[in-house]
């Protein structure tokens, strides 16, 4: 028997009791009466306590309100405990709510609740970036209103949703691609997923450019000796004419090596972890080596000068910096004219870094072209580049090397005047070698 069943059984015994002691005391003649009135006096009393209750139940919180006699005070108990686990579980239910919400706002990528008439019924903030959507201002709007890209409309018509739909020219700048997937759930509702793939499509935009760029290096000097043996095996010819195309086939030759080589540096590069900061670089070797290169690449037709100011040693990989620095330099010589001037400098700098600046009075490169001119095979002057045996991967391995460095890659230049190449080294990247 449960505790209100033994509530409610104490209560007729007591009543019995008194009933009879009632009789024995006064008489029984009225015993009935006293009956009637104690019944009364009962009902009244559970009326009023079902009141009571009924005004409880209408409140929020059943918690710390006053209990009652006897059996109510048993069933406000119960109703006071049964009100704390709600409340817990409510409170843990929100709580998983927000945090729910918190994750899908916090998501790189957009989502829209759709209902079964493609009105938005939700969706995170990144809406507003991906598609114009105002989360709040825009609620029950129906989707193809607010998006109406013609091939967005013809994906909802069609409700052929198996493939996932690609956007162009989306975001309030009009320049993000956008990935679109609709996941139909419940009762005729939908869920608009959408991915920002910019990124990725440039990505893949690059890689191709890149297979096809170093197929087609790789191809022209590969057609020029295959052209020249079959020249040699099939026609007669004099033995200064076998040398000098022996001569442009080892060219051709040299430059196939020198760009499979940059590939694998670049590829080493990309690869390898950052270079630590445990080993020094020695730059008075480096120097020395970089001034025997560039003069046996000129051949005395520049005037190439180093100042060397500085007595600091860069902190890092000795062959990634003669890397860099040879190809500023290479490049300095390559696309100046016979006669020119080219400075080297390792300089001090006022906030304890150093600088490494080659600076030339070349051609000189156009404003457009700058910030272009470290992507892979990226050229200013095409036939100019080939004949002086530039690969257009030099300044990509200068500018890989210089952010395993934590330096900054500067570039200035002007038509007509030259150009500069420094390669700016933070302090901590740098240690005293004198």
């Amino acid at each position: 028997m449960s505790n209100l069943g033994l509530h409610f059984f104490y209560f007729l015994i007591a009543l019995m009791l008194v009933s009879f002691l009632w009789a024995d005391l006064i008489s029984w003649q009225t015993m009935p009466y006293f009956l009637v009135g104690v019944m009364i006096v009962a009902y009244f009393f559970q009326l009023w306590n079902i009141n009571r209750l009924h005004d409880l139940l209408l409140k929020d919180d059943l918690i710390g309100r006053k209990r009652g006699l006897g059996l109510w005070r048993e069933i406000y108990g119960l109703l006071e405990k049964k009100s704390k686990v709600l409340h817990q579980e409510i409170s843990a239910a929100a709580d998983q709510y927000d945090r729910f919400i918190q994750g899908v706002q916090a998501s790189p990528n957009g989502l829209i609740m759709l209902d079964k008439m493609d009105r938005i019924q939700w969706c995170n903030k990144i809406c507003r970036e991906h598609f114009r959507i105002d989360p709040v201002r825009d609620t029950n709007q129906p989707v193809a209103f607010l998006l109406r890209h013609p091939d967005f409309v013809q994906y909802m018509q069609e409700a052929d949703f198996s493939t996932p739909l690609q956007l162009d020219h989306m975001g309030e700048s009009g320049h993000v691609m956008l990935r679109l997937q609709i996941i139909p759930y419940g009762e005729s509702q939908k869920l608009l997923l959408s991915q920002d793939i910019t990124a990725i499509k440039k990505n893949e935009a690059i890689r191709q450019d890149f297979v096809a760029n170093v197929s087609h290096e790789l191809r022209t000097p590969l057609t020029i000796m295959s052209g020249f043996l079959e020249t040699i095996r099939d026609l007669p010819l004099s033995e200064e004419e076998k040398a000098r195309y022996l001569d442009i086939m080892v060219t051709q030759s040299d430059r196939m090596l020198t760009l499979v080589d940059e590939l694998l540096i670049l590829t080493r590069l990309d690869s390898s972890p950052v270079s630590p900061k445990t080993r020094t670089v020695n730059l008075a070797e480096v120097f020395e080596r970089l001034m025997t290169d560039a003069r046996s690449l000129s051949k005395g037709r520049h005037i190439i000068i180093l100042r060397a100011s500085s007595h600091k040693y860069v902190l890092g990989s000795d062959s990634e910096i003669i890397s860099a620095f040879g190809n500023l330099v290479n490049n300095a010589i390559r696309y100046s004219p016979e006669g020119g001037e080219i400075l080297i400098d390792w300089s001090d700098l006022p906030d304890g870094g150093a600088r490494f600046a080659v600076t030339d009075r070349g051609l000189g490169i156009a404003p457009e072209h700058i910030p272009r001119i470290t992507e892979r095979f990226y050229r200013v002057d095409l036939s100019r580049s080939r004949d002086t045996g530039g690969t257009g991967l030099g300044l990509a391995i200068v500018k890989h090397v210089a952010m395993r460095h934590q330096a900054e890659l500067r570039i200035e230049s002007q038509i007509g005047q030259g150009s500069t190449f420094e390669m700016v080294f933070v302090k901590d990247r740098l240690v005293d070698g004198a």
